[in-house]
């Protein structure tokens, strides 16, 4: 295990007060980061998500996708926490501790919309950010390729029907333009790009020696990615600790909960657990890029929905990385028969 990966809990922490000391110091600078945007994707996490996930998908050989139907049962348990567990857990979730114990402490007409944001941050599954959680537990890559792709392909139908179930619409405005541009920026264009690569280092035979060069480049990314989100969302922090705090309890607990059941079901249906990580970190992270875009359609830019999912995107990424410790540490119970 490197530098970074041995001490990233800590990496993680300076970076987090970095980016919020940062984005409340020279706020301009990140305003002007967070309006690089195209279709509500921004532009330079997008550039990050690609230092982070094209090392990575150096390592997929295509020819071994065809075997990954042998997965089928932790296929099927990602599917299963994604699609019927983890928007409805949140739904709950939001009405106990937003609707009912947190109420006195919050805006009382924001309610609702906090609410609202919460399901939309839970009712569709994380794509880029998992190949990162994946490979730092030592996951299955050509499982969790597959998985997120096969994610992509139920959100294009599922999203919209299921967001208006539980929010009681009859109609969603999906930001369709923010959910193809992300599919392709963030699976497809670096999937190529990492293909094209690998046959040439292949041909050269110096794939292993790059892809042990290009190690640390991931995490740094990370941690960079990390700086510039907590930084656009500094003063939004630092205005609204209180709200914030209590925003993230309920998006927290679900995390946990999707990702242990998760777990708990590959354990007992006998999934490997090089699948089994991946398909736990899978089944509790978010596609926040589309929650954000989403809420701000329905609800507007300075509404209690989009705050939610901004809260969700501030603690994705050191929740996430606190399961990915959880399950690397587990792999003896786990494998213990």
């Amino acid at each position: 295990m490197g530098l970074f990966e041995r001490y990233l809990t800590l990496w993680v922490a300076v970076c987090i007060v970095v980016g919020v000391t940062l984005g409340h110091a020279v706020p301009g600078v990140f305003h002007a980061l967070g309006g690089a945007t195209i279709a509500d994707i921004n532009l330079p996490v997008a550039i990050l998500v690609w230092l982070m996930v094209i090392p990575m998908l150096l390592k997929i050989d295509p020819a071994a996708l065809r075997h990954v139907g042998t997965h089928w049962r932790g296929i099927a348990t990602t599917v299963g926490i994604n699609w019927l567990v983890k928007p409805f857990s949140m739904a709950l979730l939001g009405w106990l501790f937003i609707g009912y114990l947190f109420r006195p402490l919050l805006p009382a007409a924001q309610i609702d919309a906090y609410i609202a944001g919460l399901i939309l941050l839970a009712a569709a599954p994380c794509t880029a950010m998992v190949f990162v959680w994946s490979n730092l537990v030592g996951g299955e890559p050509h499982f969790t390729l597959s998985q997120v792709a096969l994610n992509d392909m139920i959100m294009v139908v599922a999203f919209a029907p299921l967001v208006a179930l539980l929010l009681g619409l009859s109609s969603i405005a999906v930001p369709w333009d923010t959910l193809f541009l992300s599919v392709v920026l963030y699976i497809v264009v670096p999937v190529i790009i990492a293909q094209l690569w690998r046959r040439g280092l292949l041909a050269r035979g110096v794939l292993d020696a790059r892809l042990r060069q290009l190690g640390p480049l991931s995490l740094v990314a990370l941690l960079l990615t990390l700086v510039l989100l907590f930084g656009l969302q500094g003063e939004q922090i630092i205005a609204q600790p209180m709200v914030i705090a209590l925003l993230a309890v309920p998006i927290v607990i679900q995390v946990y909960f999707n990702a242990g059941l998760a777990y708990w079901l590959n354990r007992r249906l006998g999934v490997a657990w090089c699948v089994a990580g991946p398909s736990a970190l899978i089944g509790a992270s978010n596609f926040f890029e589309l929650a954000v875009a989403t809420a701000i359609a329905l609800f507007g830019f300075q509404s209690g929905a989009a705050l939610a999912t901004v809260v969700g995107v501030l603690v994705e990424v050191p929740v996430m990385l606190s399961v990915v410790t959880i399950v690397r540490r587990s792999r003896g119970w786990y494998e213990r028969s």
